[in-house]
């Protein structure tokens, strides 16, 4: 199988270094074509396990395999020139022990030209960030609401209320004291996002966060409008494609069924069209 080219692009350190500078713009993309639209704009790309549920149709993102991580970010690789591209870590892939984090690490690395991972977890995953790190694999941590953790937390809620913002300031501090280069900061209180973004010394990403964070990500398909059953609230729809590709069908299946198409201009005769 061949390799996909070195990413030509930022790096992890750059993306640090724009602590405190203009917004980093963050999308997930999962296929070569989006990844090149997302390409021309973003500062970074996630290949986020999201793809189990986005384009597999899976009811969360724990059935998502490592195989299918690396399908995705190889894809992804292939339609990006700019943007840094991160891989989300799946489901089971790198809690077992550091080592076992290491070795999927740089097999996504290895196999898709990634730029970095992604894991999610605070405090208790901050050996395995700092043994990532040390051996050369850039990491951005994601804490907050952890997809991966939805049934420990009894499901898609808002955390950091109250008491537990403590908690969220102390995974902060930890991932950032371990190395992680940037930390996803998932449906936390705004004031929360706002004081760890002033507290810690890397980039914070925001979803369902705060507009005072470093930079923001969203799910491409969720900004798209792709979706039309389901919108969280930290979502804001740049377009509504999902209805403007239901009217297309719906005409093209009226046009096949009335034999209106294909017209002439998209049929070929014997007088030497090709």
């Amino acid at each position: 199988m061949s390799q996909p080219a070195p990413q030509k692009a930022l790096t992890a350190a750059e993306i640090r270094a724009r602590k405190g500078g203009a917004p980093l713009v963050c999308l997930t993309a999962y296929t070569t074509p989006i990844a090149r639209l997302a390409d021309a704009h973003c500062d970074l790309v996630l290949v986020g396990d999201s793809v189990g549920m986005v384009l597999h149709g899976l009811p969360s993102t724990l059935p998502v395999t490592l195989e299918m991580m690396i399908l995705h970010g190889q894809s992804v690789a292939r339609g990006l020139e700019r943007a840094l591209m991160v891989v989300d870590m799946p489901f089971g892939s790198y809690e077992e022990s550091p080592a076992q984090a290491f070795l999927n690490a740089a097999r996504i690395m290895a196999e898709t030209g990634a730029g970095a991972v992604k894991l999610e977890g605070g405090r208790h995953m901050a050996e395995t960030i700092r043994f990532l790190v040390d051996r050369g694999i850039p990491v951005m941590a994601h804490i907050g609401l952890t997809p991966q953790s939805v049934n420990a937390l009894g499901g898609y809620r808002v955390q950091g209320k109250g008491d537990d913002a403590e908690r969220i300031r102390d995974d902060a501090q930890a991932v950032t004291d371990a190395g992680a280069f940037s930390v996803v900061l998932e449906k936390v209180p705004a004031a929360l996002a706002d004081q760890i973004t002033a507290e810690i010394t890397i980039p914070t990403i925001g979803i369902g966060a705060s507009a005072g964070c470093d930079g923001q990500i969203l799910v491409i398909d969720d900004m798209l409008g792709l979706f039309d059953a389901f919108k969280p609230k930290f979502v804001k729809r740049y377009a509504h494609l999902a209805a403007d590709a239901a009217e297309a069908i719906r005409t093209y299946a009226e046009e096949v069924r009335a034999r209106a198409f294909p017209a002439p201009e998209h049929v070929f005769t014997d007088e030497g069209a090709k």
